[in-house]
């Protein structure tokens, strides 16, 4: 059912008729960021300076663990699938405070950190797919986008509180800091111990459709191919705006001009998906794809002026691609999958990895040239120009238009829907009478 009103008094009502694990999940949606990204931003600077590791040996371990991070998501789908979803957030995060409790001796053994970073990250891979499924699997399909998108903006405000409530203590007090973060984490699991495990808990509740048989469940079977293509093609692009802006915006503005461009693009990524969410989800995907993109090129294109007013309005128009491009991906995963939610999300984690591997790779040698050619705003120019080209690649994939449903008007469409298919038509094949229509919500329409 869709709410009456205005958007922000549909998403209060929306939010009004959360349920209690609901809002706790999405209370942990912004405390488990909140507490990893007071660490793990600073991961470069505690291997190098404080434990002496070579950059180049700090660069692959921070490689691994994006991967792990990103493509274990596949394993956490279907480790849900087979131990329920509750049981595999506990795990996860027994898993993740382990790694945290790990770090305090990592502070004088490097390997002990490697140890704990790579212990955090298998436990990211196996904690979101199932916490995106608990999450909208008491939830209809219409309040399905409100609940993703209130679940994201919740992550992206502690990924932007993290680092700010953490820089002063990180080589000042970093045994109280990874002290800290350790008992929070235990704070979250003793909290996830204490959700129902009716119903969610099972491994095998469908996802858009029904699952697949038994014979046909193997990792990728099931896999929704446009939107895991443009989730691949998105991160490759934002990538390089989240990997370079600093190295781009601190020499031509200031530090606290950069913070300030952070806090606003987090500022509002937070608040516009919620309001944004209902409106997103009801745009046909090839509309999204053409607006998400080129919200990104426009962004990346402002960029390559470099002065603060251009880096914001940049940031800004990125910020709006993330918005519309992130979240319907995730919507059109779960609408053209017949697989179970959890491992829907672990594809979409896997596509992620995958686009933020090929982003690194290519991403430091592109910035080296374009400054070796005449000036980095080179590196934004190339940039943009794929994200403006990129909707034009994805095209072949989105197929033919699927035929418009016919609109239902109740009792006397049915009536009449069964009367033009005359006397030889099949027995029962007119609409029922009650006047329902068999519609799709509209937010899985294309």
């Amino acid at each position: 059912m869709t709410l009456p009103g205005k958007p922000r008094g549909r998403l209060r009502a929306g939010l009004a008729r959360l349920t209690g694990p609901q809002r706790f999940l999405l209370a942990g949606s912004f405390l488990i960021p909140l507490g990893s990204f007071a660490v793990l931003p600073f991961m470069s600077v505690l291997l190098h300076e404080r434990l002496g590791m070579g950059l180049g040996a700090v660069g692959v371990v921070l490689a691994v663990a994006s991967l792990v991070q990103f493509s274990g998501g596949v394993a956490g789908g279907a480790i849900a699938g087979r131990l329920g979803l509750r049981r595999t957030m506990l795990l996860a995060l027994v898993i993740r405070t382990a790694g945290f409790a790990c770090f305090l001796p990592g502070l004088r053994h490097p390997a002990a950190a490697v140890f704990a970073l790579l212990l955090v990250s298998v436990g990211a891979a196996l904690y979101l797919p199932a916490n995106k499924a608990y999450l909208i699997h008491a939830a209809g399909e219409e309040q399905r986008p409100l609940v993703l998108s209130a679940s994201s903006s919740a992550l992206n405000a502690g990924i932007a509180l993290g680092p700010l409530a953490a820089a002063p203590f990180v080589l000042s007090a970093s045994a109280g800091l990874f002290t800290a973060v350790t008992v929070l984490f235990a704070a979250i699991t003793v909290g996830h111990a204490l959700l129902p495990a009716e119903g969610p808990d099972r491994g095998d509740e469908p996802g858009a459709g029904a699952e697949l048989p038994a014979r046909r469940t193997r990792a990728f079977a099931g896999l929704a191919v446009l939107p895991f293509a443009t989730t691949v093609l998105s991160l490759y692009v934002f990538m390089f705006f989240q990997h370079y802006l600093a190295l781009y915006a601190v020499p031509r503005t200031s530090t606290t001009y950069y913070g300030l461009v952070l806090a606003s693009y987090a500022l509002v990524l937070v608040v516009a998906q919620p309001l944004l969410s209902e409106w997103i989800a009801r745009l046909p995907y090839a509309r999204a794809l053409w607006l998400g993109f080129g919200a990104m090129a426009a962004g990346m294109a402002t960029l390559a002026v470099g002065n603060g007013v251009a880096i914001m309005a940049g940031a800004l128009c990125v910020c709006l691609g993330e918005v519309v491009l992130f979240f319907k991906n995730d919507l059109e995963a779960l609408a053209r999958s017949p697989r179970a939610p959890a491992v829907v999300f672990g594809h979409q984690r896997l596509a992620a990895g995958i686009g933020a591997f090929a982003s690194g790779i290519v991403g430091g040698e592109g910035y080296r040239l374009a400054e070796r050619s005449g000036g980095a705003g080179l590196f934004w120019v190339a940039v943009a120009a794929q994200c403006a080209l990129l909707p034009f690649l994805l095209r072949p994939l989105t197929g033919p238009k699927p035929p418009r449903r016919p609109r239902c008007r109740g009792r006397r469409s049915a009536v009449t829907a069964r009367g033009r298919r005359g006397r030889g038509g099949r027995p029962g094949g007119g609409r029922a009478a009650s006047g329902t229509c068999g519609r799709t919500p509209r937010w899985a329409r294309r």
